[in-house]
């Protein structure tokens, strides 16, 4: 099975067709230039002096994570409000939400000499499993251009077709693997129930990705919004990504705030 590649001008509806079928699809070209060297020179401090502080035997010992982007890129929030990553987004998860937050935001820069990441399900941060339901979806920024050598994401296309305990053994799936060979600017859409991991960097040189994932309204979000981005800096921001950082409550009775407990207007109240 193979990854489908769009333009960046194709329907939003193809787009999320190839999504829902596949799991995973490639959109090219989505974002200008200028925005994508926007954000990579927002990410180089960062990277440099954060980088390594989530080392793991998952994470990588010679890959470099960053959090907290929206209080390091203004920029990246063009990517993680962008029209074709929401309207994904309100198709996946919608229909069981009555809204969606951020779940992480995470700049990764895969270095030399890395090795592939385990194959992995991103949904597994949640202890359950609901028959037709996604509980999140992933969307992954190419900041410059990725190829085989250089550790594209590799995704099983499918693979959210199968179900536990199929994958008790992700690895068994390796000869299925596919690697999103993108240029910079482009994008990986992929299910929470996609499998899939970093790749190995058999280049010479680093490179670098932006991965947002967006989960369920009603879901705790795996990254703390409002403890790493400062809140002077969300204020900043649109409305949208405030909404997405959690700066609202879910339809009903989730995160309620009263008007008596909201002076200063933080809270958004639809």
């Amino acid at each position: 099975m193979t990854l489908e590649y769009f333009q960046s001008d194709a329907e939003d509806q193809s787009v999320i067709g190839a999504l829902k079928r596949d799991g995973a699809c490639v959109v090219l070209h989505q974002v200008p230039d200028e925005i994508i060297d926007a954000v990579n020179a927002d990410f180089r401090a960062p990277f440099d002096d954060l980088g390594r502080l989530d080392e793991s035997d998952f994470n990588g010992y010679t890959t470099l994570r960053i959090s907290g982007v929206l209080g390091i890129s203004l920029a990246a929030a063009k990517l993680v409000e962008h029209p074709r990553v929401l309207a994904a987004a309100d198709a996946v998860l919608l229909p069981n939400c009555g809204n969606y937050r951020i779940g992480s935001l995470t700049g990764i820069e895969i270095w030399p000499g890395e090795g592939d990441q385990v194959l992995h399900l991103d949904d597994t941060i949640y202890p359950l499993r609901l028959p037709d339901v996604q509980l999140q979806i992933s969307a992954m920024w190419a900041l410059n251009d990725f190829t085989a050598k250089n550790g594209a994401t590799r995704v099983v296309p499918g693979s959210h077709k199968k179900l536990p305990p199929a994958l008790d053994d992700m690895e068994s799936l390796r000869d299925e693997v596919v690697q999103a060979a993108m240029p910079r600017g482009s994008l990986l859409l992929y299910l929470g129930t996609t499998l899939h991991g970093g790749g190995a960097n058999r280049s010479k040189a680093p490179r670098a990705g932006l991965i947002n994932t967006y989960a369920l309204g009603w879901l705790r979000q795996e990254e703390n919004q409002y403890l790493n981005v400062p809140r002077d800096v969300a204020e900043t921001h649109s409305a949208t990504i405030q909404r997405l950082m959690g700066y609202c409550r879910h339809p009903g009775e989730d995160g309620h705030l009263g008007t008596w407990q909201n002076p200063d207007g933080s809270w958004i109240e639809d």
